[in-house]
């Protein structure tokens, strides 16, 4: 999977609420039918990235296993992030398959 891809589905999972890694990781893998597997070696690299951008915040807190770990809230600039990146995937999505219904 792409660096890309990977901030687009962590910022779509982000949208419904505040995780933390494990749970963005978990959350990817359940959604996609156990298709995908996000590995903690891409994971928080990618987090890093939002976090830079500023498209989400950070706070630490207790997990569901009573484990110290830190939560990921989208910001409103990961909102509009998001909208534009899925917009641009909607774009590129109907144009490769209007080259394979039509080559």
């Amino acid at each position: 999977m792409s660096a890309g891809a990977l901030v687009l589905l962590i910022l779509r999972v982000l949208r419904s609420g505040p995780l933390h890694g494990y749970a963005i990781a978990q959350r990817i893998h359940q959604l996609s039918a156990d298709a995908l597997r996000v590995e903690e070696g891409s994971l928080y690299p990618a987090l890093q990235k939002i976090l830079r951008q500023g498209w989400a915040r950070a706070a630490w807190g207790t997990s569901e296993t009573n484990r110290r770990v830190r939560f990921y809230t989208l910001t409103k600039d990961g909102a509009k992030q998001l909208e534009s990146a899925l917009a641009g995937y909607e774009r590129q999505t109907q144009a490769i398959q209007a080259v394979l219904r039509l080559a």
